[in-house]
């Protein structure tokens, strides 16, 4: 039986859907601003992998993941681009769709944008108002009066008290309480903004995902899934707008992933010390990156050093050349097999998702396909191995695909770098946005790192 880890209760509890061999998954998706970095791209592995398992395990997964295609960065970056909010987001969407893709992500089975749900926000708030959970004040904004609401708090287990004197939080006078947060912000010049009850304005960024969760998959489903960074103040503000609507419980479990660390500090664009995907890409295969993400427990911080994504590609490597020159393996693993490996891979994953276990798991039965290679016992083991990888995402090429890949990349000249440059500020100038992102993004997976000026761009070498 699968055993998961409920924030909410912080402990590991059986998991059983609500309905049976039916399961409704929510993760919070990216903000589409920017380039994905490695700690998006955990959040993307964990909950593809979950999603993976169930599957395989015969349950039928709804997995909905939505896309923030409206906030305060997003409206600043269209600003600073002199771009349109919509072209922003789309072109970020569609690198978003690239590097899940290079990742071997499935596509989850709906991802909603915030734009496309703002009637369901307006009437989710329209209820909060007239419940008398939520207050207008003069100049159109809407506020949730988070006193109102006894057992906020449950999910970061701190009193209202304790949040108000530890949380960062705007200082409004409009508001009755500095915890409370807005539901809807009433328009600004040069903003995107829709009609309401209160006037015209746009959502903040907590209702976005309660109205589109509920949407998708109605007032109470199974799972609740982001970075461990959203568990407060975004999902304990979710619990409290949502069940304060519908008087039902949001969430049955809340599922967070732990922080990527560079030097034992969160990796973040704020302290720039993130990684794109695509520069990772550009120098390591998608199936090491994932072998790094899935090395370390999911709850559990993971510190990225190229040195451990070198030795997460050889790991992968090491899969590959098992599986080198055994006949095909298209079929399925053979009933008889009934294998030790096979239970202790689903013992471990059943483990709130164990996957440094299930690695290893996997590095055992690597050992033993070399054991007999050149035996017929080495071809069903091979099978076995496939199929247990496939489940975290691995092993998706042909083994000469892969190891004849070369990921290595070269440094680029002085004068190549400035070229690029002019090239870069050139498509800037006409607005080629999309010219412009793919410069910079070639260059960074070079290691040059770009320093835009009111006048000219400086460049130096990480």
């Amino acid at each position: 039986m699968l055993h998961l880890y409920n924030s909410l209760t912080r402990k590991k509890e059986p998991f059983h859907p609500l309905r049976a061999q039916q399961v409704k998954l929510y993760v919070c998706g990216m903000t589409v601003y920017d380039f994905c970095h490695l700690g998006h791209a955990r959040v993307l592995v964990i909950f593809d992998v979950l999603t993976r398992y169930l599957r395989s395990a015969g349950l039928e997964v709804t997995y909905v993941r939505n896309i923030t295609d409206l906030d305060d960065k997003i409206i600043q970056r269209a600003k600073d681009n002199s771009e349109s909010v919509k072209t922003l987001t789309d072109r970020f969407i569609a690198a978003l769709r690239e590097d899940e893709k290079a990742l071997y992500v499935l596509p989850p089975t709906r991802c909603p944008r915030a734009t496309e749900y703002i009637q369901e926000m307006l009437t989710l708030i329209q209820t909060l108002v007239e419940k008398k959970y939520a207050y207008v004040v003069d100049n159109g904004d809407v506020y949730f009066d988070v006193h109102r609401f006894t057992p906020y708090g449950k999910l970061s287990k701190k009193t209202v008290s304790e949040l108000m004197a530890g949380a960062r939080v705007e200082i409004d006078l409009h508001k009755h309480s500095p915890v409370d947060f807005a539901l809807w912000k009433a328009a600004k010049p040069d903003e995107p903004s829709w009609k309401s009850p209160w006037g015209y304005g746009r959502p903040g960024w907590h209702i976005e995902c309660s109205a589109m969760a509920m949407a998708c998959l109605g007032n109470t489903f199974d799972l609740h899934g982001g970075g461990i960074d959203l568990q407060f103040p975004h999902h304990e503000n979710e619990i409290a707008q949502s069940e304060a609507a519908t008087g039902e419980p949001f969430v049955k479990r809340w599922m967070h992933v732990g922080f990527v660390e560079v030097n034992q500090e969160k990796m973040s664009k704020s302290l720039g010390n993130f990684f794109t995907v695509r520069e990772l890409l550009a120098k390591f295969p998608a199936e090491a990156i994932r072998y790094l993400i899935l090395s370390s427990h999911y709850r559990s911080p993971l510190n990225y050093s190229e040195d451990q994504l070198h030795t997460a590609g050889q790991n992968v490597e090491k899969f590959y050349l098992a599986l080198r020159d055994l006949p095909s393996l298209t079929g399925k693993v053979p009933t008889f097999l009934n294998s030790s490996y096979e239970s202790a891979f689903h013992q471990a994953m059943e483990d709130d998702l164990n996957t440094p276990e299930a690695l290893s798991v996997l590095h055992a039965l690597v050992h033993e396909i070399n054991k007999h290679k050149g035996e017929e016992k080495a071809v069903p083991l091979a099978l076995l191995l496939k199929s247990l990888a496939n489940v975290l995402g691995l092993l998706q090429q042909e083994p000469n695909e892969f190891l004849r890949a070369h990921h290595a990349h070269e440094t680029l000249k002085d004068s190549e770098i400035e070229k690029l440059i002019q090239e870069r500020n050139e498509a800037r100038h006409k607005k080629d946005w999309r010219k412009a992102d793919s410069i910079r993004t070639h260059l960074e997976a070079q290691g040059i790192i770009l320093e835009d000026g009111s006048a000219h761009t400086l460049w130096r070498r990480r």
